[in-house]
């Protein structure tokens, strides 16, 4: 393997260059497959459900065993209240993905619909039109002269004399 960066020869792959210090990638192995954007959404929405069930379930339990005593800490209270926001974001944030599911369904649907239609070019090729008009006949017409219309003001008028 060469260095792209200094040409360097007989180089390892997964190593960096023993001239200039590049990285040298291995370009054998296959690239990692991206996930397609539903596994995405449905991953965003399980972890949103369970932020959702464990801070509420923090938050209870923060009110329940030590919430409102004399002796408690206001801390114990700001933590409570921050965890009941983060339990309000992450609701939005499930209902927003379960949007985003409906309309990404709504969408490969119509997606599918637009490739079982034929095609507009390949179908006006397969249409015959050649029996709902007649060809065109040129032999009759008559060229557009460029000098027509345009003589009337040529005129001729007399001429004055000098004197």
């Amino acid at each position: 393997m060469f260095c792209p960066r200094c040409g360097k020869a007989e180089q390892l792959p997964e190593t960096y260059c023993r001239q200039c210090g590049f990285f040298l990638p291995d370009l054998s192995k296959l690239v990692k497959r991206e996930l397609p954007p539903e596994d995405h959404l449905k991953a965003n929405a399980v972890l949103s459900a369970l932020t959702v069930s464990v801070s509420l379930t923090l938050s209870i339990l923060l009110f329940a065993i030590l919430g409102f005593r004399s002796d408690t800490h206001p801390l114990v209270y700001a933590t409570a209240g921050l965890l009941l926001a983060i339990t309000g974001w992450h609701i939005q944030t499930l209902i927003r993905t379960q949007k985003l599911k409906k309309q990404w369904k709504r969408r490969a649907s119509l997606t599918e619909i637009e490739t079982a239609l034929p095609q507009t070019p390949a179908a006006f090729e397969a249409a015959s039109t050649g029996k709902l008009l007649d060809q065109a006949d040129f032999a009759d017409a008559i060229p557009v002269s460029v000098t027509e219309n345009t003589t009337r003001h040529l005129a001729e008028k007399p001429r004055r004399k000098q004197s």
